[in-house]
């Protein structure tokens, strides 16, 4: 009866194999068959998500990185995959949208892309409430009449670079009055 169950257990432990055989000639690890998520591969700077671990939406999705996947490094690898999360969370406008500025991006000379990274950075190193001033100020022109900023892009591209700097310094002035106002409204107030 014991030499029964250990014959039983062989014969199904060389079934196994076999059938699993395929599966373990293409993972690098038995690891990578128990818990995809995590395998990772320790190739270009770091560790990222072995290419064969990613879904078949991410794999169709992500087809242009295929062959070089295992190669980048594990930030841009993490980045790529949360783009392709949000692509797929995007109406059919958005991503229309979405198209046309990257197209847009792809046409610019690189000195000029250059210049827009660079104010994206700058804008990204200022402090959180300066950046929610400058989206505000930035949708209130957006949402002004088409003539309106016309005239306003128009205006503003004529004048020198000392009168913009004088226009930057009156506006940094105002608002520096205005809070110093606000202070003053709200001390009366407390007292």
């Amino acid at each position: 009866m014991h030499s029964k169950k250990l014959k039983y257990s062989g014969w199904l432990i060389l079934c196994l194999l076999l059938v699993c055989s395929p599966l373990l000639s293409q993972a690098s690890d038995t690891e990578s068959l128990l818990n995809p998520e995590q395998t990772t591969v320790a190739k270009g700077n770091g560790k990222g998500v072995a290419w064969r671990s990613l879904s078949v939406e991410e794999q169709t999705l992500l087809a242009p990185f295929a062959k070089n996947w295992e190669g980048l490094p594990a930030g841009r690898q993490q980045r790529l995959r949360k783009g392709i999360k949000r692509w797929a969370q995007l109406t059919p406008e958005q991503r229309t949208r979405a198209q046309k500025r990257f197209a847009r991006w792809q046409k610019l000379p690189p000195e000029k892309r250059q210049r827009v990274r660079n104010r994206f950075e700058h804008f990204m190193s200022l402090p959180p409430a300066e950046r929610k001033r400058l989206r505000a100020r930035f949708r209130g022109f957006r949402n002004l009449p088409p003539a309106r900023r016309a005239a306003l892009r128009e205006r503003w591209q004529k004048m020198s670079p000392a009168q913009r700097r004088a226009v930057m310094e009156r506006r940094q002035i105002n608002r520096q009055q205005r809070q110093e106002m606000r202070r003053e409204i709200h001390r009366q107030r407390r007292h």
